[in-house]
Protein backbone atom coordinates (compact mmCIF):
# COMPACT_ATOMS: atom_id res chain seq x y z
CA UNK A 1 0.00 0.00 0.00
CA UNK A 2 1.71 3.28 -0.79
CA UNK A 3 1.70 6.16 1.51
CA UNK A 4 -1.13 8.18 0.42
CA UNK A 5 -3.37 5.13 1.14
CA UNK A 6 -1.88 4.33 4.26
CA UNK A 7 -2.49 7.82 5.38
CA UNK A 8 -6.15 7.66 4.23
CA UNK A 9 -6.17 10.29 1.47
CA UNK A 10 -7.38 8.67 -2.11
CA UNK A 11 -6.09 9.46 -5.50
CA UNK A 12 -8.88 10.17 -7.99
CA UNK A 13 -9.81 7.47 -10.30
CA UNK A 14 -11.72 7.59 -13.41
CA UNK A 15 -13.25 4.45 -13.75
CA UNK A 16 -16.72 5.58 -15.60
CA UNK A 17 -15.11 5.57 -19.47
CA UNK A 18 -14.04 2.11 -19.44
CA UNK A 19 -17.39 0.47 -18.17
CA UNK A 20 -19.11 0.23 -20.80
CA UNK A 21 -18.53 -2.98 -23.32
CA UNK A 22 -17.66 -2.78 -27.23
CA UNK A 23 -19.91 -4.90 -28.77
CA UNK A 24 -17.41 -5.37 -31.59
CA UNK A 25 -14.48 -6.30 -29.60
CA UNK A 26 -16.83 -8.64 -26.92
CA UNK A 27 -18.19 -10.74 -30.61
CA UNK A 28 -14.36 -10.72 -31.90
CA UNK A 29 -13.35 -12.29 -28.20
CA UNK A 30 -16.37 -14.81 -28.33
CA UNK A 31 -14.97 -16.30 -32.09
CA UNK A 32 -11.25 -16.02 -31.29
CA UNK A 33 -12.09 -17.74 -27.63
CA UNK A 34 -14.11 -20.50 -29.15
CA UNK A 35 -13.04 -20.68 -32.18
CA UNK A 36 -9.74 -21.58 -30.98
CA UNK A 37 -10.80 -23.91 -28.46
CA UNK A 38 -13.38 -25.72 -31.07
CA UNK A 39 -10.57 -26.23 -33.74
CA UNK A 40 -7.72 -27.73 -31.25
CA UNK A 41 -10.88 -30.17 -29.87
CA UNK A 42 -11.57 -30.91 -33.01
CA UNK A 43 -7.79 -31.58 -34.08
CA UNK A 44 -7.26 -34.06 -30.63
CA UNK A 45 -10.68 -35.88 -31.62
CA UNK A 46 -8.86 -36.49 -34.88
CA UNK A 47 -5.64 -37.45 -33.44
CA UNK A 48 -6.92 -39.67 -31.14
CA UNK A 49 -9.45 -41.47 -33.84
CA UNK A 50 -6.24 -41.73 -35.89
CA UNK A 51 -3.05 -42.68 -34.19
CA UNK A 52 -3.99 -43.81 -31.32
CA UNK A 53 -0.45 -44.49 -30.08
CA UNK A 54 0.10 -40.74 -30.69
CA UNK A 55 -1.52 -39.82 -27.05
CA UNK A 56 1.70 -38.02 -26.06
CA UNK A 57 1.34 -35.18 -28.70
CA UNK A 58 -2.92 -35.08 -27.50
CA UNK A 59 -1.32 -34.13 -23.91
CA UNK A 60 0.67 -31.83 -25.70
CA UNK A 61 -2.46 -29.69 -27.41
CA UNK A 62 -4.38 -30.26 -23.99
CA UNK A 63 -2.03 -27.10 -22.97
CA UNK A 64 -3.35 -24.55 -25.53
CA UNK A 65 -6.63 -26.10 -25.78
CA UNK A 66 -6.72 -25.66 -22.04
CA UNK A 67 -5.59 -21.72 -22.56
CA UNK A 68 -8.38 -21.45 -24.99
CA UNK A 69 -10.74 -22.60 -22.05
CA UNK A 70 -9.16 -20.49 -19.34
CA UNK A 71 -10.46 -17.25 -21.91
CA UNK A 72 -13.58 -18.98 -22.46
CA UNK A 73 -14.35 -18.95 -18.14
CA UNK A 74 -13.07 -15.83 -18.05
CA UNK A 75 -15.96 -14.88 -20.82
CA UNK A 76 -17.93 -16.29 -18.52
CA UNK A 77 -17.03 -14.24 -15.32
CA UNK A 78 -17.69 -10.87 -17.15
CA UNK A 79 -21.33 -12.47 -18.04
CA UNK A 80 -21.45 -12.89 -14.43
CA UNK A 81 -21.30 -9.22 -13.67
CA UNK A 82 -22.61 -8.33 -16.09
CA UNK A 83 -19.84 -6.52 -18.01
CA UNK A 84 -19.66 -8.46 -21.60
CA UNK A 85 -22.88 -7.10 -23.22
CA UNK A 86 -25.40 -4.46 -22.33
CA UNK A 87 -28.31 -6.90 -21.77
CA UNK A 88 -28.35 -8.94 -19.17
CA UNK A 89 -29.91 -11.78 -21.04
CA UNK A 90 -26.93 -11.79 -23.32
CA UNK A 91 -24.93 -11.79 -20.66
CA UNK A 92 -26.94 -14.93 -19.12
CA UNK A 93 -27.20 -16.67 -22.33
CA UNK A 94 -23.49 -16.42 -23.26
CA UNK A 95 -22.47 -17.27 -19.77
CA UNK A 96 -24.24 -20.41 -19.35
CA UNK A 97 -23.29 -21.55 -23.22
CA UNK A 98 -19.70 -20.79 -21.40
CA UNK A 99 -20.61 -22.73 -18.29
CA UNK A 100 -21.29 -26.15 -20.48
CA UNK A 101 -17.53 -25.80 -21.55
CA UNK A 102 -15.92 -24.87 -18.52
CA UNK A 103 -18.54 -27.48 -16.92
CA UNK A 104 -19.48 -25.00 -14.15
CA UNK A 105 -22.80 -24.17 -13.30
CA UNK A 106 -23.45 -20.87 -14.45
CA UNK A 107 -25.88 -19.29 -12.13
CA UNK A 108 -24.04 -21.06 -9.33
CA UNK A 109 -20.72 -19.84 -9.82
CA UNK A 110 -22.09 -16.54 -10.31
CA UNK A 111 -24.02 -15.75 -7.00
CA UNK A 112 -21.14 -17.57 -5.45
CA UNK A 113 -18.45 -15.17 -6.98
CA UNK A 114 -20.62 -11.97 -6.45
CA UNK A 115 -20.37 -13.20 -2.43
CA UNK A 116 -16.93 -13.07 -2.52
CA UNK A 117 -16.40 -9.46 -4.16
CA UNK A 118 -19.02 -8.75 -1.14
CA UNK A 119 -16.43 -9.64 1.28
CA UNK A 120 -12.90 -10.15 0.35
CA UNK A 121 -9.82 -9.88 2.23
CA UNK A 122 -12.47 -8.40 5.23
CA UNK A 123 -11.35 -10.29 8.52
CA UNK A 124 -14.86 -10.07 9.60
CA UNK A 125 -16.50 -11.19 6.90
CA UNK A 126 -14.94 -14.38 5.90
CA UNK A 127 -16.47 -17.14 4.05
CA UNK A 128 -17.31 -20.86 5.90
CA UNK A 129 -13.98 -22.26 4.85
CA UNK A 130 -15.10 -23.76 1.54
CA UNK A 131 -13.22 -21.58 -0.56
CA UNK A 132 -9.46 -22.40 0.56
CA UNK A 133 -8.56 -19.67 -1.92
CA UNK A 134 -10.20 -16.58 -1.40
CA UNK A 135 -10.09 -16.74 2.62
CA UNK A 136 -7.18 -17.93 5.19
CA UNK A 137 -6.54 -17.66 9.14
CA UNK A 138 -4.27 -15.63 10.88
CA UNK A 139 -1.40 -16.05 12.76
CA UNK A 140 -3.14 -15.95 16.49
CA UNK A 141 -5.89 -18.08 14.51
CA UNK A 142 -3.38 -20.38 13.34
CA UNK A 143 -1.60 -20.90 16.69
CA UNK A 144 -4.30 -21.87 18.90
CA UNK A 145 -5.46 -24.72 16.63
CA UNK A 146 -4.61 -28.22 17.66
CA UNK A 147 -1.77 -30.24 16.49
CA UNK A 148 -4.61 -32.03 14.55
CA UNK A 149 -6.27 -29.26 13.46
CA UNK A 150 -2.68 -27.68 12.46
CA UNK A 151 -1.94 -30.58 10.31
CA UNK A 152 -5.10 -31.06 8.32
CA UNK A 153 -5.29 -27.30 7.63
CA UNK A 154 -1.75 -27.37 6.25
CA UNK A 155 -2.05 -30.29 4.45
CA UNK A 156 -5.56 -29.23 2.30
CA UNK A 157 -3.13 -25.71 1.96
CA UNK A 158 -0.15 -27.90 0.87
CA UNK A 159 1.14 -27.06 -3.11
CA UNK A 160 0.40 -30.07 -4.33
CA UNK A 161 -3.30 -30.42 -3.06
CA UNK A 162 -4.49 -27.48 -3.05
CA UNK A 163 -2.77 -26.26 -6.57
CA UNK A 164 -2.47 -29.63 -8.49
CA UNK A 165 -4.91 -32.67 -6.92
CA UNK A 166 -8.34 -30.33 -6.00
CA UNK A 167 -8.73 -27.87 -8.69
CA UNK A 168 -9.81 -30.61 -11.33
CA UNK A 169 -12.07 -32.66 -8.55
CA UNK A 170 -13.93 -28.88 -7.64
CA UNK A 171 -14.69 -28.57 -11.82
CA UNK A 172 -15.22 -32.25 -12.20
CA UNK A 173 -17.29 -33.77 -9.22
CA UNK A 174 -17.82 -30.29 -6.52
CA UNK A 175 -19.73 -28.62 -9.53
CA UNK A 176 -21.97 -31.47 -10.38
CA UNK A 177 -23.34 -31.20 -6.87
CA UNK A 178 -25.21 -28.22 -5.32
CA UNK A 179 -24.13 -29.41 -1.53
CA UNK A 180 -23.29 -25.96 -0.54
CA UNK A 181 -26.53 -23.82 -1.63
CA UNK A 182 -28.45 -22.31 0.84
CA UNK A 183 -32.35 -24.26 0.14
CA UNK A 184 -33.70 -20.77 -1.33
CA UNK A 185 -31.06 -20.83 -4.15
CA UNK A 186 -33.79 -22.53 -5.73
CA UNK A 187 -32.58 -21.12 -9.45
CA UNK A 188 -29.09 -21.82 -8.37
CA UNK A 189 -30.07 -25.31 -7.85
CA UNK A 190 -31.59 -25.94 -10.90
CA UNK A 191 -29.17 -24.32 -12.72
CA UNK A 192 -26.54 -27.19 -11.52
CA UNK A 193 -29.18 -30.42 -12.55
CA UNK A 194 -29.82 -28.12 -16.39
CA UNK A 195 -25.73 -27.85 -16.37
CA UNK A 196 -25.52 -31.63 -15.74
CA UNK A 197 -28.22 -32.93 -17.97
CA UNK A 198 -26.46 -30.59 -20.57
CA UNK A 199 -23.21 -31.91 -19.89
CA UNK A 200 -24.51 -35.56 -20.07
CA UNK A 201 -26.82 -34.88 -23.71
CA UNK A 202 -23.49 -33.55 -25.20
CA UNK A 203 -20.83 -35.99 -23.52
CA UNK A 204 -23.21 -38.50 -24.15
CA UNK A 205 -23.06 -37.99 -27.74
CA UNK A 206 -19.80 -37.35 -28.22
CA UNK A 207 -19.27 -40.89 -26.84
CA UNK A 208 -21.96 -42.64 -29.05
CA UNK A 209 -20.23 -40.70 -31.94
CA UNK A 210 -16.42 -41.08 -31.45
CA UNK A 211 -16.68 -43.86 -28.51
CA UNK A 212 -16.29 -42.99 -24.52
CA UNK A 213 -12.66 -43.64 -23.94
CA UNK A 214 -12.16 -41.35 -26.61
CA UNK A 215 -14.25 -38.48 -24.99
CA UNK A 216 -12.16 -38.80 -21.96
CA UNK A 217 -8.69 -38.95 -23.86
CA UNK A 218 -9.70 -35.52 -25.29
CA UNK A 219 -11.23 -33.83 -21.98
CA UNK A 220 -9.92 -34.80 -19.29
CA UNK A 221 -6.61 -33.28 -20.15
CA UNK A 222 -7.96 -30.18 -21.05
CA UNK A 223 -9.93 -29.82 -18.05
CA UNK A 224 -7.19 -30.88 -15.92
CA UNK A 225 -4.64 -28.24 -17.05
CA UNK A 226 -7.36 -25.83 -17.70
CA UNK A 227 -8.82 -26.15 -13.81
CA UNK A 228 -5.57 -25.89 -12.04
CA UNK A 229 -4.41 -22.70 -14.32
CA UNK A 230 -8.22 -20.95 -13.37
CA UNK A 231 -7.47 -21.60 -9.75
CA UNK A 232 -4.10 -20.48 -9.65
CA UNK A 233 -4.99 -17.25 -11.51
CA UNK A 234 -8.17 -16.81 -9.06
CA UNK A 235 -6.36 -17.35 -6.04
CA UNK A 236 -2.66 -15.49 -6.58
CA UNK A 237 -4.51 -12.84 -7.19
CA UNK A 238 -5.42 -12.26 -3.66
CA UNK A 239 -2.99 -14.27 -1.29
CA UNK A 240 0.28 -12.21 -2.08
CA UNK A 241 3.05 -11.03 0.45
CA UNK A 242 2.32 -7.78 0.29
CA UNK A 243 -1.29 -7.72 -0.12
CA UNK A 244 -4.18 -6.48 2.52
CA UNK A 245 -6.58 -7.89 5.30
CA UNK A 246 -8.40 -5.70 7.50
CA UNK A 247 -11.36 -5.71 9.98
CA UNK A 248 -14.58 -5.30 8.92
CA UNK A 249 -14.44 -1.49 11.09
CA UNK A 250 -11.22 -0.89 9.05
CA UNK A 251 -12.37 -2.81 5.67
CA UNK A 252 -13.45 -0.27 2.31
CA UNK A 253 -13.92 -1.87 -0.93
CA UNK A 254 -11.34 0.86 -2.29
CA UNK A 255 -8.58 -0.45 -0.14
CA UNK A 256 -9.34 -3.72 -1.08
CA UNK A 257 -9.30 -3.39 -4.17
CA UNK A 258 -6.36 -1.39 -4.63
CA UNK A 259 -4.12 -2.94 -2.02
CA UNK A 260 -5.95 -6.07 -1.44
CA UNK A 261 -5.43 -7.62 -5.08
CA UNK A 262 -2.61 -7.85 -7.18
CA UNK A 263 -1.60 -6.82 -10.85
CA UNK A 264 -0.38 -9.87 -12.33
CA UNK A 265 2.02 -8.45 -15.11
CA UNK A 266 2.02 -11.48 -17.39
CA UNK A 267 4.14 -12.11 -20.85
CA UNK A 268 1.52 -11.22 -24.05
CA UNK A 269 0.97 -14.33 -24.87
CA UNK A 270 -0.58 -15.44 -21.29
CA UNK A 271 -1.72 -12.08 -20.83
CA UNK A 272 -3.79 -12.74 -23.57
CA UNK A 273 -5.10 -16.38 -23.01
CA UNK A 274 -6.01 -15.23 -19.37
CA UNK A 275 -8.08 -12.11 -20.93
CA UNK A 276 -6.38 -9.72 -19.15
CA UNK A 277 -7.28 -11.24 -15.70
CA UNK A 278 -3.75 -10.22 -14.52
CA UNK A 279 -5.44 -6.37 -13.80
CA UNK A 280 -7.36 -7.77 -10.99
CA UNK A 281 -7.04 -4.42 -8.75
CA UNK A 282 -9.07 -2.88 -11.69
CA UNK A 283 -11.62 -5.26 -11.60
CA UNK A 284 -12.12 -5.38 -8.23
CA UNK A 285 -12.68 -1.67 -8.30
CA UNK A 286 -15.68 -1.62 -10.96
CA UNK A 287 -16.53 -5.36 -11.84
CA UNK A 288 -18.72 -3.71 -14.47
CA UNK A 289 -15.44 -2.89 -16.82
CA UNK A 290 -15.44 -5.33 -19.68
CA UNK A 291 -11.81 -7.57 -19.38
CA UNK A 292 -10.24 -5.74 -22.78
CA UNK A 293 -10.43 -2.90 -20.98
CA UNK A 294 -8.87 -3.48 -17.78
CA UNK A 295 -5.55 -2.47 -19.31
CA UNK A 296 -6.51 0.94 -20.56
CA UNK A 297 -8.47 1.77 -17.19
CA UNK A 298 -5.19 0.84 -15.48
CA UNK A 299 -3.04 2.96 -17.56
CA UNK A 300 -5.39 5.49 -17.65
CA UNK A 301 -5.43 6.06 -13.53
CA UNK A 302 -1.52 6.91 -12.56
CA UNK A 303 -3.04 6.26 -9.22
CA UNK A 304 -3.10 3.04 -9.57
CA UNK A 305 0.77 2.42 -10.91
CA UNK A 306 2.08 1.74 -7.69
CA UNK A 307 -0.38 -1.05 -6.70
CA UNK A 308 1.58 -4.33 -5.59
CA UNK A 309 2.41 -5.81 -8.76
CA UNK A 310 3.65 -9.80 -9.09
CA UNK A 311 5.65 -11.45 -11.87
CA UNK A 312 4.97 -14.64 -13.27
CA UNK A 313 7.61 -15.75 -10.88
CA UNK A 314 6.21 -14.09 -7.85
CA UNK A 315 3.09 -15.50 -8.65
CA UNK A 316 3.69 -19.28 -8.96
CA UNK A 317 5.88 -18.20 -5.41
CA UNK A 318 2.75 -17.18 -3.72
CA UNK A 319 1.10 -20.50 -2.85
CA UNK A 320 3.42 -20.01 0.22
CA UNK A 321 2.33 -17.21 1.78
CA UNK A 322 -1.02 -18.60 4.33
CA UNK A 323 -1.49 -16.88 7.24
CA UNK A 324 -2.28 -12.96 7.85
CA UNK A 325 -0.11 -11.73 10.64
CA UNK A 326 -2.13 -8.76 11.88
CA UNK A 327 0.79 -7.33 13.48
CA UNK A 328 3.27 -6.75 11.02
CA UNK A 329 0.56 -5.99 8.22
CA UNK A 330 1.42 -8.93 5.54
CA UNK A 331 1.00 -12.77 4.96
CA UNK A 332 4.00 -15.31 6.43
CA UNK A 333 3.84 -19.05 5.55
CA UNK A 334 3.22 -21.82 7.74
CA UNK A 335 7.16 -21.71 9.22
CA UNK A 336 6.92 -18.64 10.22
CA UNK A 337 4.68 -19.33 13.29
CA UNK A 338 4.86 -21.00 16.14
CA UNK A 339 2.02 -22.96 17.54
CA UNK A 340 0.84 -21.80 21.17
CA UNK A 341 1.81 -24.24 23.46
CA UNK A 342 -0.34 -26.84 24.87
CA UNK A 343 -1.12 -26.09 28.76
CA UNK A 344 -0.84 -29.73 30.91
CA UNK A 345 -4.13 -30.28 33.15
CA UNK A 346 -4.13 -29.69 36.40
CA UNK A 347 -2.89 -31.99 39.11
CA UNK A 348 -1.00 -33.89 35.96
Amino acid sequence: MDAATKAGTHPALDLQPFRAPVLRRSLAQVATSFGGFLLLLAAMYWLAGAYPAAWPILLLLAVPTAGFLVRIFIIQHDCGHGAFFRSRRANDWLGAVCGLCTMTPYRMWRRQHAGHHAVWNNLDRRDSGLDIYSSCLTVDEYARLGPRARRNHRLLRHPLVANLLLPPIVFLVLYRLPFDAPADWRAERRGVHATNLALLAVLGAAGMAFGFGRVALVHLPVMVVASIVGVWLFSVQHRFERTLWARGRDWTARDAAVAGSSFLRLPMVLRWFTANIGFHHVHHLNPRIPNYRLRACHEANPALHGVATLSLRDGLGAWRYALWDEAAGRMVPFAAVRPAPVMPAAGG
